[in-house]
């Protein structure tokens, strides 16, 4: 059976980023042949949260469902669009009556797929419920209601609670790549579940930056200790993610493989 192919693309961060991925999306799905576009926009607006306008853009561009993490309350607007379009998640384990929700299924030609949004707890505010057991009792329930491809971006500090959830979800999702850090990470990899696991998708981005900010900045930051502020860079956008194809019989990932664009010019230099 011919698999489900997804890209997932991490941290969009602030107009740079965002306008880059929302060009290059169309053009992405039809060369990489692609059946589901996931992306992570928690710093799409100006570096921090997201405003209904971005998520509308970022999925009339072809994203199916957008994940967040903990920047997602960041823009005052967005509180009262969660309700309205359930494509837009926030971190599982915040307290049930949050606004929005932390997982959705969708249909595609090819079968049915689910994603989980979760965040971690180490290093992390605001402290949320224990995301361990809510990924897992929500992959439990998906998989029981006969959702077998499920995608999960768990988006936490450090790379041993993102490399833990892998563990600890692995035969029971798809796939866990990990956002947050804005460093791709080079560990993909199948798990012996079944389990496609990347520990971080690395951010879509300014490339002559510090985590999408002006480096200027953040090295005066470093330098003296007083605080400042950090605007987003500019020039050449790198887009960063994980390419993932299930198999929609079994939920298992056949392949996993990063995504690493930088585009200069109109012309995309790709680094495996």
């Amino acid at each position: 059976m011919e698999s489900i192919r997804i890209l997932f693309l991490g941290d969009i961060v602030g107009e740079p980023g965002r306008k880059a991925v929302i060009e290059h999306l169309p053009l992405l799905r039809k060369e990489l042949n692609l059946d589901f576009i996931i992306v992570n926009g928690e710093n799409a607006a100006g570096g921090r949260g997201i405003t209904p306008r971005i998520a509308i853009d970022l999925l009339r561009a072809g994203a199916a469902v957008i994940t967040t993490g903990d920047h997602v309350w960041d823009q005052a607007e967005i509180v009262d669009y969660f309700p309205t379009e359930p494509r837009l998640l926030r971190p599982i384990n915040y307290p049930a009556d949050t606004p929005g929700q932390g997982s959705v299924v969708l249909d595609t030609p090819k079968g049915r797929v689910g994603v989980i949004q979760a965040q971690g707890r180490s290093f992390m505010n605001p402290p949320l419920e224990n995301p361990f057991l809510l990924a897992e009792a929500e992959a439990d329930r998906l998989r029981a209601e006969g959702v077998q491809v499920i995608f999960v971006d768990f988006h936490a500090e450090t790379t041993s609670e993102k490399i833990a959830m892998c563990r600890a979800l692995d035969g029971k999702v798809s796939a866990v790549v990990g956002t947050h850090t804005h460093v791709q990470t080079a560990d993909e990899r199948i798990l012996a579940g079944g389990t496609g696991a990347l520990t971080d998708a690395g951010m879509c981005g300014p490339e002559e930056s510090v985590l999408g900010r002006a480096p200027e900045s953040v090295i005066w930051r470093f330098r003296t200790g007083m605080p400042t502020r950090f605007p987003i860079a500019s020039g050449p956008v790198r887009l960063c993610g994980a390419l993932v194809d299930v198999d929609p019989a079994t939920g298992s990932c056949r392949e996993i493989s990063r995504f690493n664009r930088l585009l200069i010019a109109e012309e995309p230099v790709e680094h495996s």
